[in-house]
């Protein structure tokens, strides 16, 4: 196995190895769904996480521009995309907790 240093290390995103086939797939990596309903939901669930990680990151990026050079970006820009990731982060959370709930809610039904 490779160590890469610290310092060597750039970016947000690790490729992870699963080793048992306990371990949790990368849904990119499944080729075949059986159904195209299930097919569709799973792109359309990717495609939308996707979504608020790039605005997450444009936040981000925004952020550390105007940290090291302030006049190559404009404060209202910084601002809004701070805004607009964390309102993404938030509907999303809210529609995750309202999907834990309701399925706690089905499976309790007797």
């Amino acid at each position: 196995m490779k160590i890469i240093p610290h310092y060597n290390t750039t970016g947000d995103i690790v490729n992870l190895k699963t080793s048992r086939k306990n371990h949790i797939e990368d849904i990119k990596q499944k080729s075949s769904t059986t159904d195209k309903v299930t097919g569709n939901f799973a792109d359309l669930l990717t495609k939308s996480l996707d979504d608020v990680n790039n605005l997450e990151l444009k936040s981000t990026d925004l952020a550390n521009q105007m940290a090291v050079n302030p006049d190559s970006v404009d404060m209202h820009d910084v601002l809004i995309a701070a805004e607009q990731a964390e309102m993404a982060v938030l509907l999303t959370k809210g529609i995750i907790d309202r999907v834990i709930r309701s399925y706690k809610e089905i499976t309790s039904i007797r």
